[in-house]
């Protein structure tokens, strides 16, 4: 997996994996590219710094193994 981070644009890229990304849908502040067999290969966190401040915040307040769900 490799991230990287745009400052300029605020936008966080996680790239699962090497296959060539044939749709993408947006969901949320999030938009998964995918291939042809609807597999995700990159993940584009648009609003980054907000979606990771949210989800910090949020996973202070767990208790241990607790899931968290984030929304921007």
């Amino acid at each position: 997996m490799k991230i990287s981070y745009n400052r300029d644009e605020d936008i966080m890229i996680l790239e699962i994996s090497e296959d060539k990304i044939d749709f993408a849908e947006e969901m949320g502040p999030i938009i998964v590219h995918f291939n042809e067999k609807r597999k995700p290969v990159l993940l584009e966190i648009l609003e980054a710094s907000e979606f990771i401040a949210t989800a910090a915040k949020s996973s202070i307040k767990l208790k241990d193994k607790e899931l968290i769900e984030v929304s921007i």
